[in-house]
């Protein structure tokens, strides 16, 4: 693997048959595994015609099925959740998995789906943000007692804690000014989106160290990543097709896919990645679509030894 660069992979999770394929994740969280890859992730999303499996079911399961992969989600729409519920959960996967939990937060773009979930999205950056203090009071306190907007405790206790100490980290995602502002103020790194571009993100890069500066936070221990949608195929015009095909089912935006992912052949994706790590990515999170398993071996064996260190 190259020096300087982590490379990650994203867990397959979404089934465009709509058919699931329990062996074909295992084999493939094993092969990450074997190949040296940093990290295994995890996307969220609930609603939507695509099959797409819960991304908090999947991590656990993504953790009996290996022993030395790093697990994050980019990024759990955790306003959307109980915050007691979810505290829960991952502290039992950061258990399970020996310590390997990164969790990867976010508010998301959609407030129109708030009223599904039975909430409304009023307040709902004030509502995220409690949220995430009280999940890091139950991962750190023996009893805790808070008393806010949106949830009150009184005395309650939340066993076990999670390995990781203080707690697993916690790495934002977001765009907006103010989403960066919150990732520097209270996260332990940061996600770029998929769906952004390059450009994009190199923009949201900057955002973040001037942040960074402001706060007196040392940027070496902010770590930054992006996911990147990503086809290895020497038919760039195939390689297009198939993204757009997918982005069509997943995001509704076919057109989206040549605008933000990296594609065609090794030259090419070597190329892109290497305009992501210029814009500041420390992890790149690639993101195969379509024959995950053998895009896998071929990122593996001709792009990540090649990226810049």
């Amino acid at each position: 693997m190259s020096p300087g660069v982590e490379p990650a992979i994203a867990i397959p999770q979404t089934f465009v048959s709509g058919r699931v394929e329990p062996a074909r994740i295992r084999d493939f969280l094993a092969r990450a595994e074997a190949l040296g890859f940093h990290s295994a992730w995890v996307v969220e999303q609930i609603l939507g015609r695509m099959a797409s499996l819960e991304p908090v079911a999947l991590l656990a399961h993504a953790a009996a099925h290996t022993t030395r992969l790093r697990l994050g989600s980019a990024v759990l729409l955790t306003a959307l959740r109980s915050p007691i519920h979810l505290a829960k959960m991952l502290a039992t996967i950061d258990q399970l998995s020996g310590g390997r939990l990164i969790v990867g937060v976010g508010l998301g773009g959609n407030p129109g789906v708030y009223p599904a979930f039975g909430l409304t999205a009023h307040r709902r950056a004030a509502r995220f943000t409690e949220g995430l203090r009280v999940m890091k009071a139950l991962w750190t306190e023996p009893t805790v007692t808070f008393a806010g907007e949106f949830f009150r405790l009184d005395g309650i206790s939340m066993e076990p804690k999670p390995v990781q100490r203080p707690h697993p980290p916690l790495w934002f995602g977001g765009h907006h000014p103010n989403a960066l502002r919150r990732a520097v103020a209270l996260g332990d790194g940061f996600i770029g989106a998929g769906s952004a571009s390059t450009a994009a993100f190199a923009e949201q890069v900057k955002t973040l160290r001037r942040a960074l500066g402001e706060a007196g936070r040392d940027p070496a221990t902010f770590p930054i990543g992006k996911r990147v949608y990503i086809a290895l195929d020497a038919d760039r015009r195939r390689a297009g097709t198939r993204l757009a095909e997918w982005f069509g089912a997943f995001y509704g935006k076919p057109e989206l896919a040549a605008q933000v992912s990296v594609w065609g052949d090794a030259a090419a994706c070597i190329d892109g990645l290497a305009e992501v790590v210029a814009a500041g990515a420390r992890l790149l999170l690639l993101n195969p679509v379509f024959d995950e398993a053998d895009q896998l071996e071929r990122l593996a064996t001709t792009v990540v030894p090649k990226l810049p260190a």
